[in-house]
């Protein structure tokens, strides 16, 4: 076989660093993005941030005293007559007016009080979070106005230590008294005396070692209530508390001998209690979630857009873009230019994609938006993907952990996209609405003779929706609704 050399011309997708820059953009979060920004920043001199909240905030001069004015950018070198700054070329700011304003010297100036728009202390100083106290720290106070001696303060301190988050006693006393050095002659009636002491403590039902022990605490402290019903109370959660989860309610009644009306009032002061009583003073910190869209109502329909909070103002450093301009920059400089241009325009890029993808979203979910869930229509990745001429994978990382604000809540932008499911007339609803719908109908059903899975399937049948048992049965766990048996009362 004879060697020879042959040209041939061929086209192939390669992912420049820009593409990949652009992609990687694109499928992060909120706050992803800014982490990512951040990081952005500090290795690239030539990328600054205008919206940086540090910018306009007092600052101290060399002998201490209050700067008067606002920090100004540094005015770049004049380039060549006729030639745009770098800075105004290569930039990216919120599509909204600047709403940035300048404080007048009037405002700044702390020497005459009277002068000032703002007198109220509260305001003009800063507020600071108040101190979380802690379960530990609650039962702690107590102990301290309440035992004297040293001795039964460290056992008792002992039993707050194995205390989990909801109050509960995690080791049983056995097993305290067991680690407990035998020199100290401790017997293990001391550590059930300190128990039963920390059990009157406030928040009540602390330290209990189950839940039925810690409802029967609850119940004999509760005002107010009845010696017979108070006994009964006491005797369900002690002895038939796993009847009384299940809603067994015949078997309550024929063990207690008891009427509907006794049960009903039993009932009513267990629910009462609190089988968690230390998890109101859980440190947990609640997560906020920042729309990366809004959606109004307006006269033209319902409009999209962006919300400005979340979207970051860069651009280009001037100063140092005039320097590489006139050739007395780095190589180095050169590619990070280049490297802040990219990023810049992949910001852009990315907030327009999902500005479209949203429109595209809105405009096929109109019903959503006016009638609520119930009016969700079918809606797959592929149908806005033909839309706005885009992959499928690019409409997945567009929806993916971004968030629209609308009149009825904040949804991520997955929620709108589901199945759908055939009707009657040969039409297609959508699982979102049928979700809806379950929750409705089991919000309006009887407490006393609730809806089984089948009757609610039967029921949607009645409104031309085809849906089997089981497939009601999937979306009213995932919906975290009750079966039939636990949603039935007295």
């Amino acid at each position: 076989m004879k060697q020879s050399l042959q040209l041939r011309t061929s086209q192939h997708l390669a992912l420049t660093p820009q593409l990949q820059q652009s992609i990687r953009l694109l499928q992060l979060s909120t706050l992803e993005l800014h982490q990512e920004l951040e990081q952005l920043l500090i290795d690239n001199p030539l990328l600054e941030r205008l919206d940086d909240p540090l910018d306009h905030s007092l600052r101290l001069l060399a002998d201490g005293a209050i700067s008067q004015q606002a920090p100004a950018a540094e005015a770049p070198p004049e380039g060549p007559p006729g030639e745009a700054p770098a800075a105004e070329a290569d930039s990216y700011e919120a599509p909204a007016a600047d709403t940035e304003s300048t404080t007048p010297e009037a405002d700044l100036d702390w020497g005459d009080p009277g002068r000032s728009k703002n007198n109220d202390d509260e305001e003009a100083r800063p507020q600071l979070e108040a101190h979380h106290c802690t379960l530990r720290e609650h039962l702690m106070e107590q102990m301290r106005v309440t035992v004297l001696e040293m001795r039964d303060r460290a056992l008792m301190e002992l039993i707050i230590d194995a205390l989990d988050e909801n109050g509960y006693l995690e080791e049983s006393l056995e097993e305290i008294h067991a680690r407990l050095p035998e020199e100290l002659e401790i017997e293990i009636e001391e550590l059930q005396t300190a128990l039963k002491l920390l059990q009157s403590f406030d928040p009540m039902g602390v330290g209990a070692r189950n839940a039925a022990e810690c409802l029967a605490i609850q119940i004999k402290r509760l005002p107010g209530v009845p010696l017979v019903t108070r006994r009964m109370a006491l005797a369900i959660v002690e002895n038939h508390l796993t009847w009384f989860a299940q809603r067994d309610f015949n078997k309550l009644k024929k063990t207690l001998l008891c009427d509907d009306e006794d049960l009903r009032e039993a009932q009513a002061v267990i629910r009462q209690c609190n089988p968690h009583p230390g998890a109101a003073f859980a440190s947990d910190v609640s997560d906020y979630v920042v729309p990366d869209v809004i959606v109004k109502k307006s006269r033209n329909g319902w409009q999209v857009s962006l919300n400005n909070d979340v979207m970051p103002r860069l651009r280009v450093n001037a100063m140092y873009a005039n320097l590489l301009k006139q050739g007395k920059g780095e190589s180095a400089m050169g590619a990070q230019l280049q490297e802040a241009k990219w990023l810049i325009k992949n910001m852009r890029q990315r907030f327009d994609t999902i500005l479209r993808v949203a429109q595209a979203i809105v405009e096929r979910q109109k019903n959503f938006f006016s009638h609520g869930a119930v009016a969700m229509r079918p809606l797959v990745l592929r149908e806005i993907a033909d839309t706005l001429g885009l992959h499928e994978s690019t409409i997945s990382r567009v929806t993916t952990q971004k968030y629209m604000l609308t009149p009825h809540g904040m949804f991520e932008l997955k929620y709108f996209f589901g199945s759908h499911v055939a009707t009657e007339a040969g039409g297609e609803a959508s699982s979102t609405a049928i979700r809806a719908l379950i929750v409705q109908l089991t919000g309006a059903e009887d407490p006393k003779n609730p809806l089984s899975d089948s009757k609610i399937a039967d029921m949607l049948g009645e409104q031309g929706m085809v849906i089997a048992r089981r497939t009601v049965a999937k979306y009213r766990e995932a919906l975290k609704i009750p079966p039939v048996s636990l949603r039935k009362s007295l």
